[in-house]
C-alpha cells in the first residue's frame, strides 16, 4: 500500500501526505499544540468532525467546486491558474481541484501528528516560488499572496452550513460542528503561512 494512503483515500497525483518527498515542517509539536490553544482547538473538535465525516466525503467536491466559482469569478484570484499565454490550464487547474477535494476529507479525519504538520508546512509551499508548479510541472505564476489565502477564510468556512443543514445536522450539535470546522480552517492556514514568514517572525 502506498505510505500515504489508508481505508478512504485515494491515489491522487501529487498528493505526497506522509511520503519522504514532503517538507518537514520547522514548527515542533509543542508550537502546535499551543497554536491549537490558542484557536480553541480540542479533542471535542476533532471527535465532531470525525463522527461527521461522511459530510465531508460525501460533499467535498461539492464543496470545492462552491469555493472555486468564487475564484473564477474573480480575475485577481483565478489568474493564479492560468499560463504563460494569458488563459486558464486546464489540467493544472484539475489536478489541484483533486487535491483540494482530499483536504477537505483530510481536516476531517486525518490526527494531528507529524505527517499532518508536515503537510501544512508541504501546502505552503506550493503556493510560493519554492514549489508551486513543481509539483505538476506547469508554468502558472510562481506567488500566491499571503493575503488571498488570508482573505479566503470566510469563504472557506461559512458556506459549510449549508452542507451541514442538508444532512440534517441541527441545534447544538450543528453550531460545535461549525465552530470545529472554523477552528481547523484556520488553523490550517495559519500553518499554511509560516513560510511566508521571514525566519523568526512567524
Amino acid at each position: 500500500m502506498p505510505e500515504n494512503t489508508q481505508a478512504g483515500y485515494k491515489e491522487i497525483p501529487g498528493y505526497d501526505y506522509g511520503r519522504s518527498v514532503v517538507a518537514q515542517s520547522p514548527v515542533s509539536l509543542d508550537e502546535l499544540r499551543e497554536i491549537e490553544q490558542t484557536t480553541g482547538w480540542t479533542e471535542a473538535d476533532a471527535d465532531i468532525l470525525l463522527r461527521h465525516e461522511s459530510i465531508f466525503v460525501q460533499n467535498a467536491e461539492r464543496m470545492v467546486d462552491r469555493w472555486r466559482s468564487v475564484i473564477g469569478l474573480q480575475p485577481h484570484l483565478a489568474k493564479w491558474f492560468f499560463g504563460p499565454d494569458g488563459k486558464r490550464d486546464d489540467e493544472y487547474a484539475a489536478r489541484v481541484k483533486q487535491r483540494f477535494v482530499q483536504w477537505v476529507v483530510d481536516v476531517s479525519g486525518r490526527p494531528h501528528d507529524q505527517a499532518w504538520l508536515n503537510y501544512q508546512e508541504e501546502i505552503g509551499l506550493r503556493h510560493l516560488p519554492a514549489k508551486k508548479n513543481q509539483t505538476d510541472k506547469r508554468s502558472t505564476p510562481a506567488l500566491v499572496p499571503l493575503r488571498f489565502l488570508l482573505a479566503f477564510i470566510p469563504v472557506i468556512t461559512i458556506s459549510a452550513r449549508q452542507f451541514f443543514l442538508e444532512a440534517g445536522v441541527s441545534g447544538e450539535e450543528l453550531e460545535r460542528l461549525e465552530d470545529a470546522w472554523e477552528r481547523a480552517v484556520q488553523l490550517h492556514v495559519v500553518l499554511w503561512a509560516r513560510p511566508y514568514a521571514r525566519e523568526g517572525l512567524w
